[in-house]
């Protein structure tokens, strides 16, 4: 990565950084009965103002409860709980791109071994995992929708769970919110040993998955499309598997040259095809590579070793204008 493009992500990273850190030693300033009365001055900007800032917070690691209180206590519980949910989702989203912007490309070239292994079995748990994390109150939210942008979970999949599953506990909070902190402190408990009885049954359903996922699935090694550039000018260097169906083999996006096409769910049955590529590495690739990943670990179960996986797929490879042949309706490159 070029200077040029470091320094944006480096200047936002040190702002977000620097704010979070005084707003962290300047807790005390955070007064909600300010922040209430501070939104509800606004009038009809209020309720768009409670969104914008419950969204600020949770990208600047303030805690949430603050403003789930002041939700309930503003707008009532049904009202308060749909500003809520809005800001704390708007934010958590915000979170989760500028994590991805940030750092997730250095952290999978860095990432090995035991951290390697969890990244990917949070990865093929998808929403899972989102929806896990959030019913658990026991994950420390503002944290948690950084660490989750640096995987590659889709970001629909990351805001729809997120969406669903947040909803019980800002309900909670803007139902106390609205019934007045003072008036419902020895009531907390209940609503917090309600969250974590909901925390327990996505446990039980949740974490067995989790487990055998890091213990049985070998995550997929990687091969670059720089080197894989190289690899190919090799005589005799790799054999390439392309995964995808035929009508993408030849579509928009081409193919690598002498790539074989096999599609993922035919591998199974063209073992002993695959079988006479065995003398050199076998490099699987798609569109990403989501679907080259869960080929080698077919490949790998019919005992397969020498496999990599193009991290990025034919999107990347095109991306770095490497050449490419069999792109229907346009010349070749």
């Amino acid at each position: 990565m070029t200077p040029r493009a470091i320094l944006p992500r480096l200047a936002l990273g040190v702002a977000i950084t620097g704010l979070a850190i005084w707003l962290a030693f300047n807790r005390d300033s955070l007064d909600p009965a300010l922040i209430e009365s501070s939104i509800r001055d606004l009038g009809l900007w209020a309720p768009l103002a409670h969104v914008g800032l419950f969204a600020l917070a949770t990208v600047f690691f303030v805690p949430g409860a603050i403003f789930g209180l002041a939700g309930g206590a503003l707008f009532g519980p049904m009202w308060g709980t749909v500003l809520n949910l809005a800001g704390a989702t708007l934010g958590a989203s915000a979170s989760f791109l500028i994590a991805r912007y940030l750092a997730a490309d250095w952290v999978r070239r860095k990432a090995g071994g035991r951290l390697d292994r969890l990244i990917a079995g949070v990865e093929a748990e998808g929403w899972r995992f989102v929806a896990f994390t959030r019913l658990v109150p026991l994950f420390p939210f503002n944290l948690l929708n950084y660490a989750l942008g640096l995987t590659r979970i889709p970001l629909t999949h990351y805001v729809l769970a997120s969406l669903v599953c947040m909803a019980p506990g800002t309900l909670a909070y803007a139902w106390l919110g609205h019934a007045g902190r003072e008036a419902l402190a020895g009531d907390a408990s209940a609503i917090r040993y309600g969250l974590i009885a909901l925390a327990l049954l996505a446990a039980v359903a949740f974490l067995p998955r989790l487990v055998r996922r890091l213990r049985g699935q070998e995550p997929p090694q990687w091969i670059e499309v720089d080197e894989l550039a190289s690899r190919l000018e090799e005589a005799n260097g790799v054999a390439v598997i392309d995964v995808r169906g035929p009508d993408e083999f030849t579509g928009p996006l081409g193919h690598i040259a002498d790539a074989s096409n096999i599609p993922v769910g035919e591998l199974p049955q063209r073992l002993m095809e695959i079988n006479a590529l065995k003398d050199k590495p076998v490099i699987l690739v798609c569109r990403t590579d989501k679907r080259s990943a869960k080929g080698a670990a077919l490949l790998r179960d019919a005992g397969f070793r020498n496999l990599r996986v193009l991290r990025g797929g034919m999107e990347r490879w095109n991306q770095n204008s490497l050449p490419i042949e069999g792109r229907a309706g346009l010349e070749q490159t």
